[in-house]
């Protein structure tokens, strides 16, 4: 990585910072800028986008999404049925799904998977995801240790059967997700127990994956190579020979490295080069709707940040429509509520309004009148351009508006993390993509307990309405439900909104096949370069 960000650099130079193609690579290598270093490649221990595009290529669910319509689509499993009340699902996998190995992949393959990511030692911030299985809660928070209990039942060694606690609809979409993913058992159990944690067999010449590539390199923040796997059942279909996978936590770095021809995609794009490659270079850069959301969590279990109405003010006096318009330059909209508008038809009814008088007046009715007393609020954000220049503004508007100090402190990806995950913090940058189109999987994650909430808040009403939620069939019933539960979370909950993410990233023209949609879903299998041989698909 240090040789290509110096010829990056040196190239600019040379031709005045324009993009020029990096040349040919032994046969069809794309090269992508993955934003940081991944946190794991055990797709039972990680939580990020950045690990997500990764385990993709290696590993794959039952079943796939068309990128374009978003429709399940088969993919380890042949088929599936479903039963009439929606509380069943049988999948029948492929005869010829192999591991990278060469193993059979069977039904037991994934009975093992997801009864190691439910087990409580483990600790998976994704468990919560597999609930919707009849018994796997309980299993999970460690009320029972026999597995047997849970509605995953191995007919055969290509039958297996699925039963839910309710009916849920979203179930197969959520097949692509890492938390579903299978693994392989003789490999996991080579280098240590079943819930035993970083163990190295996700390590190269180690991992034993079932998707469309498998890992022939990785030099810690360097670089991450993926490599065609010929036992895939798909192979003869994928077009790209491999990934390389660039940790460039820096987007001037990245962006330099991309104009030099030696990045294909990138993560993402500066933020003051935007407009630069709207009205320059618009074939260059691709914007398009994603469904996501920019927030800062607040660590409910540290004071001041215990008292809602604390948090409630610093929520309020942000100027959403600022940051949105005149910091973000790639038609984001302000955030006034945690889920994004029209996501599987559901639009909130609360929301967070900009209004510093109402804030202060808050802020001075918890004891902290102008901020006096409240101390330095430090915010946490991992190494970004774009989370500095973010941090910078919040930081001013609660200056200005509640006479709050801020201070900003970075971190990389990896410590940031366990920043979050040990609550090691005050105010942090976070962002949510949805994993399906639907609301729960936006409002699910601020349970008790569950591992992607972070802040430590804890609400027994708001745990209630999402089980109520699963439960109920009426979908219109079930809507409403969820729209009590984010009134209740934006209404002095343990998170800020602040906008709604478009994505954006700089692509080559040698890259073909790459489909955009609103999961910010990449389909490798789909994709192929043609740096000017004449290739088609």
């Amino acid at each position: 990585m240090r040789f290509i960000v110096i010829m990056a650099l040196a190239l600019c130079f040379a031709t005045g910072c324009s993009w020029r193609d990096g040349g040919a690579l032994p046969g069809s290598v794309i090269r992508v800028g993955n934003g940081a270093e991944p946190q794991e490649l055990d797709p039972h221990q990680v939580s990020g986008t950045t690990e997500h595009r990764i385990l993709t290529s290696l590993f794959e669910g039952l079943a796939d999404i068309d990128p374009t319509t978003l429709k399940p689509v088969s993919a380890t499993a042949e088929s599936w049925d479903i039963s009439p009340d929606g509380r069943v699902y049988t999948f029948h996998i492929r005869p010829t799904a192999r591991w990278s190995n060469g193993d059979p992949v069977t039904a037991r393959d994934f009975a093992y998977a997801w009864r190691r990511i439910l087990s409580p030692k483990l600790g998976s911030e994704y468990a919560y995801l597999l609930h919707c299985i009849r018994g796997a809660r309980d299993f999970n928070d460690g009320k029972t240790t026999d597995f047997s209990t849970v509605g995953v039942r191995v007919v055969d060694e290509r039958t297996l059967e699925l039963t839910l606690e309710s009916p849920t609809p979203y179930l197969l979409a959520m097949q692509t997700h890492f938390a579903w993913f299978p693994v392989h058992q003789a490999t996991i159990e080579k280098f240590g127990a079943i819930d035993e944690r970083g163990t190295p067999w996700t390590r190269a010449g180690n991992l034993v994956g079932n998707g469309a590539f498998t890992l022939a390199e990785w030099q810690p923040n360097d670089v991450l190579r993926v490599r065609r796997n010929p036992h895939y059942w798909n192979t003869a279909k994928v077009r790209l020979d491999g990934i390389e996978y660039y940790p460039i936590d820096n987007q001037q770095t990245e962006e330099r490295s991309f104009r030099a021809g030696n990045l294909d995609l990138t993560a993402s794009v500066p933020l003051h080069k935007i407009p630069i490659y709207r009205k320059e270079h618009p074939k260059l850069i691709r914007i398009s709707p994603y469904m996501g959301v920019y927030f800062y969590r607040i660590n409910a279990t540290r004071p001041p940040f215990t008292d809602p109405r604390v948090r409630k003010a610093l929520a309020m006096a942000l100027n959403r429509d600022e940051i949105a318009h005149n910091v973000m330059k790639a038609g984001e909209r302000p955030a006034t509520s945690f889920v994004p508008p029209d996501t599987g038809g559901y639009t909130s009814r609360a929301a967070v309004t900009y209004n510093p008088e109402a804030a202060r007046a808050l802020l001075a009715e918890a004891g902290f009148p102008g901020g006096q007393g409240m101390g330095p609020v430090e915010i946490l954000y991992n190494s970004s351009d774009a989370h500095r220049t973010i941090a910078e503004t919040v930081q001013r508007m609660w200056r200005d508006n509640l006479g709050i100090d801020a201070r900003l402190l970075n971190q990389d990806w990896k410590v940031y993390l366990t920043a979050l995950n040990t609550l090691d913090y005050a105010v942090a940058r976070s962002a949510w993509i949805a994993d399906v189109a639907d609301p729960v999987n936006f409002l699910e994650c601020f349970q008790t307990g569950v591992g992607n909430n972070r802040t430590g808040w804890s609400s027994p009403q708001y745990d209630a309405l999402i089980r109520a939620s699963y439960l109920e069939t009426d979908n219109a019933k079930r809507l409403d439900v969820l729209q009590q539960a984010e009134a209740m979370l934006l209404d002095g909950g343990p998170i800020i909104p602040i906008y709604y993410y478009s994505w954006t990233f700089l692509q080559s023209p040698a890259v073909q096949g790459l489909v955009t949609n609103p999961l910010g879903y990449i389909r490798w299998t789909d994709m192929w370069v043609d740096r000017g041989t004449g290739a088609k698909p």
